[in-house]
């Protein structure tokens, strides 16, 4: 549709717009227009977007906003003047039994204010009844049953028509294949919802990808929309989709009551969805009086937004009374009777700088991205790892390259894609290097790995993140001695290595600036503490490649001594729980070296425990049982619970599965409680029952 040339004025265009200065209107809103149009097609039909959301926003209200105030301007081919865009003819075409409009959007808690006002004074109440809900991060689709069996499934298309992807919808297995809508008097439905990847499977799919040798997904938004339009549906299924289901669209009541016996709010509508087998956001939603109730708790969500087990990017405010939705209408775009309140962007465009080179404790050689800084999600981004050489190779960076960022839930921003259709031809290759950036040996990549490695011990680089971590809160917790003081005291020379951070001679602090008599107390008592932490923290602190926290506890469960793991075979080790070949032989090659086994010795002189002080019951009234907490616990860090758990011969989980026994549930509790809910076998506990069952 466009070629390479076009394509580059429409970027420099937009790259106009979203500046400080726009070109003037009228004189060119057809090239706005024209832009957003673009935008639309690479969004919707190509599936390659070249902008993010929050610009492509932008830019749709900079329109918005002027042919609001020049009604004359407005053209019927507007991208204001329609709900969507087409989407690829991979599938049957259908027409929605009503259309699936657009929600009309708001940044701020103006907005919502504003917006507030208008449906009052449309409704004449002095305060409206709203229920707020997450706005889900996926893709759209719309289903209809008949007779209490699924007839179809559609995508959101252009509004009016969608694509039928039934056998797709059939793969999901959070969607029913039958309900009992007749029990409320329901012939025909249709019901709106979202389709998504949660965090948690769209990394499981990732890293399969990784392990392939496939680039990974972009995103889960991204990978939920793609993967609607696969005609394999076993490839659907293996993606693990999940779908919200949180409007009803159309009711045909199997008697003379019009809408069957349904409700007339819109939170109890959730809630049937839910008791017929949905998963509708009923335990996420919130039902409350007034705007100012609204602004409040969507500032209290925005907070959690990441404890959720899958992306938002708002929340959705909804009157609650049906009848009241049905007064108040909507207009060809939206609906006036609901509206997205949308949280700060966590996409962003930038510009690839240079890539600078750092080496971690294992002497992997991490790139890292220096990019013009830009705000996503409220936080200035100007560097982002780039994980290795492979990675740059299939997302196709070169330095100067426009490049799409984003900030996603697990915080930690990524590069989703460079934007090849913006480069002037002055962008350069990026070099690997063959030698270390610290010590200048040379590299090396193991058979089958993807990270290149320096592999001289005693490079300052790793010594120094060795250090680190074994200080670090969740190894030997040395809190006086965190990464600003470990750098500092290797320049002086105080300390160059693990066993030296009990040798170091701290009274010579005194004389340097910023070290008084307080600090160095606190640090010698902090170092002396530190000596007494249990087995599995010495374990994890030792930053054995394959190594966290829970595999170190296995381990620390499984000898009475650290040296005991030096007489373990590999056989041996692989027999332990959740050690496979790849962790088993990355502690034998730790224990099998004479210098490590050395360092331990040395702290072991130095006073260092070094055997298991307290072994977690083998039985107990847990024996076997297992355990998850999710939610914010009061009477008791999370931490202290699971230690507790474990001492009662109990073991933690890491996620909802069949094979976990309690749910313990805190406050404001996620996604774990919605998926225990749906596992009968689950027995769900508050944190006064599971103190009750422990001292029982």
């Amino acid at each position: 549709m466009y070629n390479n040339k076009d394509v580059k004025k429409i970027i420099e265009s937009g790259m106009r717009w979203l500046s400080n200065n726009p070109p003037s209107m009228p004189a060119h809103t057809e090239e706005l227009r024209d832009l957003l149009r673009f935008h639309e097609n690479r969004y919707y039909v190509a599936n390659d977007p070249v902008i993010s959301d929050a610009e492509y926003d932008r830019l749709y209200k900079i329109l918005e906003k002027f042919e609001q105030t020049h009604p004359q301007n407005i053209t019927s081919d507007s991208p204001t003047q329609r709900v969507g865009a087409a989407l690829i003819k991979d599938f049957p075409k259908v027409k929605h039994l009503v259309p699936m409009l657009s929600l009309e959007n708001s940044y701020n808690a103006e907005d919502l204010v504003d917006w507030d006002r208008k449906a009052r004074e449309l409704s004449g109440m002095e305060i409206i009844e709203y229920c707020v809900e997450p706005k889900f991060d996926g893709a759209g689709i719309s289903l209809v049953y008949i007779s209490d069996l699924l007839n179809r499934g559609l995508t959101r298309g252009d509004g009016e028509t969608g694509d039928d992807i039934t056998p797709n919808i059939k793969r999901i297995k959070s969607v029913p294949l039958s309900a009992h809508f007749s029990e409320y008097g329901i012939e025909q439905i249709e019901i709106r919802g979202e389709v998504l990847l949660s965090k948690a499977n769209f990394k499981i799919y990732n890293d399969k990808l990784g392990e392939e040798g496939l680039a990974p997904l972009a995103n889960p938004r991204n990978a939920a929309a793609g993967s609607l339009r696969i005609k394999d549906t076993r490839i659907v299924a293996e993606r693990n989709l999940e779908a919200f289901l949180y409007h009803i669209s159309y009711v045909l009541a199997s008697d003379d009551n019009k809408y069957g016996r349904v409700s007339d709010a819109h939170s109890k509508l959730l809630q049937m969805l839910w008791d017929l087998g949905f998963r509708s956001p009923v335990h996420e939603m919130k039902v409350v009086k007034g705007i100012e109730a609204v602004i409040k708790h969507i500032e209290g969500f925005e907070i959690k937004r990441d404890d959720l087990g899958y992306e938002i990017d708002g929340m959705v405010v909804k009157v609650n009374s049906i009848p009241l939705q049905e007064k108040l209408g909507m207009t060809s775009h939206h609906p006036r009777w609901a509206i997205a309140f949308k949280f700060k962007a966590r996409q962003a465009t930038s510009k690839l700088i240079e890539v600078q080179y750092q080496v971690g404790r294992t002497g992997a050689v991490t790139p890292v991205a220096k990019i013009e800084p830009v705000q996503v999600g409220g936080v200035t981004i100007s560097s982002i790892s780039i994980h290795n050489e492979d990675y740059i190779r299939e997302k196709d960076l070169k330095l100067g390259d426009t490049i799409l960022i984003e900030r996603a839930g697990d915080v930690i921003p990524q590069i989703v894609k460079s934007i090849p259709d913006a480069r002037t031809g002055k962008e350069k290759k990026i070099i690997f290097p063959t030698h270390c950036p610290v010590c200048g040996d040379e590299l090396y990549k193991p058979e089958g790995e993807a990270v290149w490695r320096c592999t001289n011990i005693n490079c300052k680089a790793q010594v120094l993140e060795r250090i680190i971590h074994f200080v670090s809160k969740d190894a030997m917790d040395i809190r006086s001695l965190g990464q600003a003081n470990v750098e500092k005291f290797y320049e002086w020379g105080m300390l160059k290595d693990i066993p030296g951070i009990y040798t170091m001679p701290l009274d010579d602090l005194l004389t340097r600036e910023g070290y008084g008599e307080k600090s160095v107390t606190n640090l010698r008592q902090a170092i002396e503490q530190s000596k007494q932490q249990p087995l599995h923290r010495l374990i994890y602190a030792l930053g054995i490649r394959y190594v966290g926290e829970t595999t170190a506890k296995t381990l620390a469960q499984k000898v009475e001594s650290i040296f005991e793991l030096e007489g373990l075979s590999l056989q041996q080790l692989q027999e332990i729980e959740d050690v496979g070949e790849k962790v088993a032989a990355s502690i034998n090659a730790f224990f099998r070296n004479a210098d490590n086994i050395a360092m331990l010795k040395k702290l072991e002189r130095l006073g260092i425990n070094m055997k298991v002080a307290e072994k977690i019951a083998h039985s107990g009234q847990f024996e076997g049982k297992t355990f998850l907490f999710t939610g914010t616990l009061h009477q008791m860090k999370r931490s202290e619970a699971e230690e507790m758990v474990e001492k009662h011969g109990g073991k933690i989980l890491s996620g909802v599965s069949s094979k976990l026994n309690y749910l313990v549930v805190g406050e404001e509790a996620g996604s774990k409680l919605e998926k225990a809910r749906k596992i009968s076998s689950i027995k769900i506990l508050s944190e006064t029952d599971f103190l009750s069952l422990i001292h029982s």
